[in-house]
């Protein structure tokens, strides 16, 4: 079965073909410019292939409620044009065929879930940090949505004493996101991440205001495994120091095999950053399954 997946993302838009089993069998990128920009290409590049279904990863906030009259819109994301666009209308009705839609971090869920370190296990976290931060939860064996869908980077977390840095979320601030974001990241040190992996103090502090929102979850959510994905995680020594502080913020409240073993209980993504595209793989063949295709 051939089935089509699109990963949005803040800079960059990726489109791809594979098949049920998540092999990615051709796979493109595009900027994410405005929606009409970026959509044209993205429909043109699927128009020439023969797919039966298509799944979309996208960024939020979006409408997944199918009996709202706004389902598949983006509603109240930052990212300029894109408010109030119903992207899965515009991919509908340009090819005709079923489609799958969830947010990003659903999608990057999914494909852990389906294919990848988090396979077989029924309650999961899957937290992405890189331009925005967010989290996809699995609860129960299914991806939550519940009033619309987590958006779990934009918890509140105190700042550290020493840290005055007032944020760069638009909407709250110093939220997860605003404190630990990329672009966080580069207005507090006035550099970006790539060019600060040999000064100790950025990765401590990061460590410490990730190590804060995965101590929320493991109080509320309860997960079996937490899965760190994202540009910025692509720093490898963040892992041990955010388990080191994790365990300190819980202090043995926690009694857990899981617990016990942080280091194979908050892990990396293992998809080779491909986790999204292959969720929407999920998606795509979910939507068509659920069409009878």
């Amino acid at each position: 079965m051939l089935l089509g997946s699109i990963e949005t993302g803040g800079t960059k838009f990726v489109c791809a073909v594979g098949d049920e089993n998540g092999k990615i069998l051709e796979q493109v990128k595009f900027p994410t410019t405005t929606p009409e920009e970026t959509m044209e290409l993205a429909i043109e590049w699927f128009a020439l292939k023969k797919m039966e279904a298509i799944g979309i990863a996208c960024f939020g906030p979006i409408d997944l409620h199918p009996s709202s009259p706004t389902y598949g819109a983006i509603t109240t994301t930052p990212k300029p044009g894109w408010g109030s666009y119903n992207i899965v209308h515009a991919v509908k009705d340009a090819l005709h065929i079923p489609v799958g839609f969830d947010t990003d971090v659903n999608g990057s869920l999914l494909g852990e879930v389906t294919w990848g370190s988090a396979k077989g296990l029924s309650d999961v976290v899957y937290i992405t940090i890189g331009t925005g931060i967010g989290a996809g939860i699995l609860t129960n064996g299914r991806p939550l949505h519940g009033m619309l869908h987590p958006e779990a980077g934009h918890v509140m977390i105190p700042r550290r004493t020493d840290d005055t840095f007032e944020g760069v979320c638009p909407y709250h601030g110093t939220c997860f996101e605003g404190l630990a974001s990329g672009p966080s990241i580069e207005k507090r040190w006035g550099r970006p991440a790539s060019e600060l992996v040999n000064v100790p103090e950025v990765w401590d502090l990061e460590a410490y205001y990730i190590a804060e929102a995965i101590s929320i979850y493991i109080c509320t959510l309860s997960p079996q495994r937490i899965i760190l994905g994202g540009g910025v995680m692509h720093q490898e020594q963040l892992f041990p120091l955010i388990r080191a502080k994790v365990s300190e913020m819980i202090h043995g409240y926690i009694q857990t095999e899981e617990m016990q073993h942080l280091d194979t209980y908050i892990v990396p993504a293992s998809l080779q950053d491909n986790q999204g595209i292959m969720g929407g793989l999920k998606l795509a063949y979910d939507a068509g399954k659920n069409q009878n295709i």
